[in-house]
């Protein structure tokens, strides 16, 4: 994988990598220092990826390695009371990110990577390393986790 290869798809996925890393660690600081190390893990690990076609794949599950040992590092609790400006652009609507917030981080990370990123179920289970029905029983228990919380408001 060359240079070029490499700064084009990070730059193709930086939007939803934020996405995804703000969804685990919600706290804008916290989410570009994930960003970053996950850049760059994946820079030195380049020669690991066999196929350039699971990039994306790839680079998610890198970030979101990344992300769950920033929150092992801190063990602190970040206040929802703000949803950074940047996030909000591709959500629509505040209600609906404010009970996605609500969500168990088990549940609404695969709401996330399958509704909001686009990706596959194939790819979403790929990326959490969990099998296909887990994931699919995971986004029917988000979905009604959300829809209660929907209700609720």
């Amino acid at each position: 994988m060359d240079k070029g290869f490499f700064i084009a798809e990070i730059e193709a996925c930086s939007d939803m990598m934020y996405r995804v890393a703000w969804s685990i660690l919600r706290d804008d600081d916290d989410v570009q220092d994930a960003l970053q190390d996950a850049a760059l893990k994946s820079w030195e690990k380049r020669n690991s990826l066999k196929d350039e076609k699971f990039f994306r794949t790839w680079i998610i599950r890198i970030l979101i390695n990344v992300c769950y040992d920033a929150q092992r590092k801190h063990r602190r609790t970040v206040p929802l009371d703000s949803i950074p400006e940047h996030s909000c652009a591709s959500i629509p609507d505040p209600d609906l990110a404010i009970a996605l917030a609500a969500v168990p981080e088990k549940l609404r990370l695969p709401i996330v990577l399958c509704y909001s990123e686009g990706m596959t179920y194939e790819e979403a289970a790929a990326v959490l390393r969990i099998p296909l029905a887990t994931l699919q029983g995971r986004l029917r228990r988000g979905k009604e986790a959300l829809r209660k919380e929907l209700k609720a408001e």
